[in-house]
């Protein structure tokens, strides 16, 4: 029996969607700020080293402008934006194949004095099979809002003001139907736990008041141990919350006198964290937690020619080190002995991603330096994106997504 055309194009498009699900895998997400777990590393083996403005694949205007990095789950890229005049906020949804914008959800919201750099679309979202979910804050008003893959809204929640004369930047983190979100702050402080499902706030954990963290937490793994969350801030250093019950495992405190920009990651068994104020990094560790009734302890750490901003990344057994100037460095991740160190020729905010042996990392003029991990230093290309960026970039199904001020951007992928 021969299909109609209309029961043949069903067929195909449930063939199409069965295919699409088949290939994006949980490994090939990019679920948050620098993807599974923050660490920045991607699986994709095809991206391109160096490409010409005939080679991205699109480019998208996005309403308003802001500094939050793309997300990607299943063949959908999501981004938050604002309106500097208005204070308006979007949440927007793209398909990445092609570019095509699926949906955009608008907040009201007022304008307010903030960091000249910063923007009121620099929390990147979080995302899951249940949904996006997204953060921003006024002085006025903390709020996050959850928001169907659909572009429905699930629920949104305002958590009291928010006191800080640079604005906010932390993103949340989704673990075990859990929206956390990181509010430590000049004023009241807590660490905060949402159901996913409801906006409910289920764990509040009150912090001291010190410095405003714009740390996005990340998962420490390791064996026969439950799963640890680790947030940090000035108030508290590095703090280990366990996921499913928000009890306090641990503090490491005394470790930050300056404020906390960058994130936290871990590798070799090591918490990793910076430090800094005023464009420069003033200290940054690496520890190894607390076990049973083991003190933590400082492996090594560095007072010079680290980053305020932009946060490390570690892949076979080296930690990569980028710092506003430009300064490149790489170490020995278990030990902290230096490998190398070279100047890239311009200004950074963003954070390196790792892909197939390379770093690609974004400068604020728009430029993509792709430098070759590995033991010895090796810059393979310099492309342009034509616009100032302070993102870091998404990468998922081969494609690399950039955020520019203005626009989304994305390269790369099977045609």
């Amino acid at each position: 029996m021969i299909a109609a055309p209309a029961q043949l194009t069903a067929l195909i498009l449930l063939a199409a969607a069965a295919l699409s699900a088949a290939t994006a895998t949980n490994d090939d997400q990019w679920p948050r700020f620098r993807g599974p777990n923050g660490n920045g590393i991607s699986p994709a083996r095809s991206l391109p080293v160096k490409w010409s403005e005939s080679e991205v694949r699109w480019r998208l205007a996005l309403p308003g402008t802001g500094h939050s990095s793309p997300v990607f789950w299943k063949g959908r890229v999501f981004l938050t934006s604002g309106n500097q005049a208005t204070g308006e906020r979007s949440v927007i949804c793209v398909q990445a194949m092609d570019g095509l914008k699926l949906w955009e959800k608008k907040y009201l919201s007022q304008p307010f004095e903030q960091n000249r750099e910063n923007s009121l679309g620099t929390s990147t979202p979080t995302v899951d099979d249940s949904g996006v979910y997204v953060y921003w804050t006024t002085p006025a008003a903390i709020e996050v809002a959850a928001l169907t893959l659909d572009g429905q809204e699930k629920w949104l929640q305002n958590l009291g003001p928010f006191k800080g004369k640079h604005g906010s930047g932390a993103s949340p983190v989704l673990f075990n139907q859990l929206v956390w979100i990181n509010n430590d702050q000049d004023g009241p402080s807590a660490l905060l736990a949402l159901d996913a499902r409801s906006g409910e706030i289920k764990y509040k954990l009150d912090r001291r008041a010190d410095k405003v963290s714009y740390a996005t937490p990340c998962l420490f793994t390791r064996d026969g141990r439950p799963d640890e969350l680790i947030f940090a801030a000035s108030s508290h250093g590095l703090t280990s919350i366990n996921p499913l019950n928000s009890a306090v495992n641990w503090d490491c405190t005394n470790l930050f006198s300056a404020r906390v920009v960058s994130s936290p990651i871990t590798s070799d068994g090591l918490v990793i964290c910076s430090s800094g104020e005023g464009g420069v990094g003033r200290r940054l560790v690496a520890i190894h937690p607390p076990a049973d009734k083991t003190p933590a302890t400082v492996v090594y750490e560095f007072k010079n020619n680290i980053p305020n901003i932009p946060t490390p990344l570690a892949k076979d057994g080296r930690l990569y080190i980028l710092c506003e100037n430009g300064l490149l460095r790489c170490v020995r991740t278990a030990t902290g002995e230096p490998v190398w160190e070279e100047k890239l020729p311009d200004r950074f905010y963003g954070s390196p991603v790792w892909a197939a042996g390379r770093l690609y990392v974004t400068s604020k003029s728009g430029v993509v330096f792709v430098v070759a991990a590995a033991d010895k230093f090796e810059l393979l290309a310099q492309n342009a994106l034509d616009e100032p960026s302070f993102a870091t970039p998404a990468i998922a199904q081969e494609m690399l997504f950039f955020r520019t001020a203005s626009q989304l951007i994305a390269v790369g992928g099977r045609k």
